[in-house]
């Protein structure tokens, strides 16, 4: 009877390359477009050439570090959703400006949300928002009162891009 001794090393080896040959039959060629073929049409709708968010409303209702988070969380937060229809610089996109006009950061639960409103304006369309989030509490929020009320504020402009989103897709 013959033993077969097979390092770690070795096994891994042999592993790796029985992956890599039954992943090799998923990658799809990649072939460059035949000369004079027409390029993928632009999507299709309404083009962001930038975006401007205002919270000044904001800093009086609630406060700076709450005006400063929804500063920073909504552009991000607006080029995530609608990322299809962004076009950063194009002379025929349209300039999607934000104003947020108050926050309020609930009791937690579905009996008291999280709450944003704003008005956002896009080829002198103006289209109020009002979103809700719900937050649960944790033992852990209680001890970082401030990343819990941050990360809220996130959760809060990221339900307030979505809900644009499909307002203006019905615009």
């Amino acid at each position: 009877m013959s033993t077969i001794i097979v390092s770690r090393r070795g096994l891994l080896a042999s592993v790796g390359a029985l992956a890599a040959a039954g992943l090799a039959g998923c990658n799809t060629t990649q072939t460059a477009p035949a000369a004079g073929a027409t390029p993928a049409p632009a999507p299709v709708g309404y083009r962001i050439a930038s975006v401007v968010v205002d919270t000044t409303p904001l800093v009086g209702q609630s406060g700076n570090p709450t005006a400063q988070w929804a500063q920073d969380a909504l552009p991000g937060a607006l080029a995530q959703a609608l990322s299809s229809h962004m076009a950063p610089g194009d002379p025929s996109g349209g300039t999607l400006s934000v104003v947020v006009n108050s926050i309020y950061l609930g009791g937690g639960g579905p009996a008291d949300p999280d709450r944003m409103r704003g008005v956002a304006t896009f080829n002198g369309q103006q289209i109020p928002i009002r979103t809700t989030s719900t937050w649960i509490s944790s033992p852990v929020d209680n001890a970082l009162v401030e990343q819990s009320n941050q990360n809220r504020v996130n959760a809060l402009a990221v339900s307030f891009a979505y809900l644009l989103k499909k307002k203006l897709r019905r615009a």
